[in-house]
Parts: C-alpha cells; structure tokens; sequence
C-alpha cells in the first residue's frame, strides 16, 4: 500500500509520515516547502518538491508513483490571509483539491483522507461541544468556506467515481514542529516567546475559548482512516474547552517562566467559542484522545527547549 502524503514537510503531515512508514507503508511526499521544512521529511519517504496546484508536476508524481491513497494536509492554512486574499485561498485549497483528485482518479486512488478543520466549519456554533450532525454550518472566513466546499466536492467524488474519503475536522491542533512565527499556533508562539524570555500577546480578553488536540492523537485519527472501511466527516477533538488565559498560565508554569503577558486588541471576526464533539470518530474509527493537555503542553515545551540549545 502506498500513500501520497501533501504538506508532509509541515506540522501535521510530517508527523502523519513518519507514521504510515512506522507502520510499514510506502510513502511520497508533495510539498512545495513554502512553509514546511526539508527537515521534517522522514528519509524513508520518497519527497518531491511541487505545487499542488502544478497539473504536469502533479501528474508525473501520480504517473510515477501510483498512490492508493492521498492523505491531504497541503493548504493555506492562514484565517487572516484568506480574508485578505480569499482567491489565492480558494487556487490553493480548492484548485489544489481537485488537481490531485482529477489525477488521482485517473491512476487508480482508492481513497482520501482530507484534513478539514472543525474550529472553521461550524462557525460560531449555538451546540457546544459541536457534533457533525450541527447545522446550519456557517464559516467565517473564506478559509472555512474552502475546507467546508473540498468536503463537498469529496463527496461528489465518492458518488460520481466510487473513491471513498475521510474528512478529518481537526480542533486546534499543537505540539512539536508547529510554526511558531505564523498567526496561528498560539501554543508555540507562547511556547517559544517564554523560552526567549519574551512578552507574549494576548489578543482581546483572552477568553475566547478552543478545542486543543495533541499532534499524536491526530496522527492516529489518520492511521484509523487509512484501515477503517468508512465514509463521511470526523471530529477530531477532545471535547474540552480552554481558553487563552489558561492556555497560557499553563505554558508559563511549564516554563517556570514569571512574564506576564500583554493583551492586545481583539481580532475582528475572531470566534469565542469552538469545541468539538468527537463522539462519533470514536464509534466508527475506533478514536478517541490519549494525551491530556498538560501531559501535551509539557512534551511541546520540551521540544523547543531542545530547539534552543
């Protein structure tokens, strides 16, 4: 069995590769390394350095290669940049989708494991924990209009050519290798300000509250979907919500560090609440979270401790 794993020089995927070869299977990875790192990539993975949006680079991978499987994690990932630039969003994230399943279908893919994102799909959500079954769904940003329509065009592709998929709606997603220079991560971000001995900035109140899943635990949602005969969206999260004070009042005292941080503006459109009900990955996946949040925060600020020395 092989995988074709997109963005696995990035946070997420570089540690879904390293997996899927632990486990045996034969992997490729597609990265344009645009903000993934060389790095990451597991040496037992066969890398190519492309667009996802490139039809002739991505149709020789495919040519070559032969995938059964695309695990999909390339995409702009920025909710700002999107409504900044909401086509460059949608040539990434929805053009970039349907080069790889228009090829994929053509050399014989079996399946697609698609990483979705349940912070940005449900919108500002009135059922908290948010099951799949919520509606209306209703993002925010072109960024969760993107993720929510490659969910659609998915099952287009399940019912049109018979290819099966397993959207995986990720909650906040931290641990080792995540960006800490980007918008988004804010366990690294505070992570790494503290280490360096840095104020960190909290925007607004601080009590806009998330669904915070270790990297591991997602790592295993992917392996599931690779083995399970299942079709449709997945939570994955832990069903807890925390908020950014906490969040970090944690970092802080696993850093034994004593910097108060700053608050700054909020950010327009920025949602308060968003917490995932899992119930269902762990029904038809057999998943359910195995690493607690402090168990996770200790493991991530060890990790870039190991970065600085």
């Amino acid at each position: 069995m092989k995988i074709l794993v997109t963005g696995g020089a990035g946070f997420i995927a570089s540690h879904i590769v390293d997996a899927f070869i632990a486990k045996g299977y034969e992997v490729c990875v597609v990265d344009n390394l645009s903000t993934g790192h060389r790095d990451f990539v597991n040496k037992n993975a066969v890398f190519y350095e492309a667009d996802i949006r490139d039809r002739k680079a991505i149709e020789k991978i495919f040519q070559r290669e032969k995938p059964d499987i695309i695990d999909h994690h390339a995409a702009q990932i920025s909710v700002r940049n999107s409504v900044d630039d909401p086509i460059n969003d949608a040539q990434v994230n929805l053009l970039g989708l349907l080069n790889l399943l228009e090829t994929g279908r053509k050399t014989g893919i079996k399946k697609v494991i698609f990483a979705s994102s349940g912070g940005v799909v449900y919108g500002e959500a009135k059922k908290v924990p948010t099951p799949e079954s919520y509606k209306p769904l209703q993002p925010l940003s072109p960024y969760g209009v993107s993720k929510l329509a490659s969910e659609y065009y998915l099952h287009f592709y399940h019912k049109t050519y018979g290819i099966p998929f397993v959207a995986l709606r990720y909650s906040n997603v931290y641990g080792p290798r995540q960006n800490p220079h980007g918008e988004a991560g804010v366990v690294a971000i505070f992570s790494l300000k503290l280490l360096y001995g840095q104020v960190p900035v909290i925007n607004g109140d601080g009590r806009q509250t998330r669904d915070y899943v270790y990297v591991a635990d997602v790592v295993k949602a992917n392996v599931l979907a690779a083995k399970k005969s299942v079709v449709g969206a997945f939570n994955i999260g832990t069903g807890k919500e925390t908020d950014v004070v906490k969040i970090y009042e944690k970092i802080r005292k696993s850093t034994d560090s004593q910097i108060v941080a700053k608050h700054g503006p909020a950010k327009d459109g920025e949602q308060k609440r968003s917490c995932l009900d899992a119930s269902m990955a762990d029904e038809k996946l057999g998943w359910e979270p195995q690493v607690d949040l402090s168990k996770g925060l200790d493991l991530t600020v060890a990790y870039f401790k190991n970065l600085r020395q």
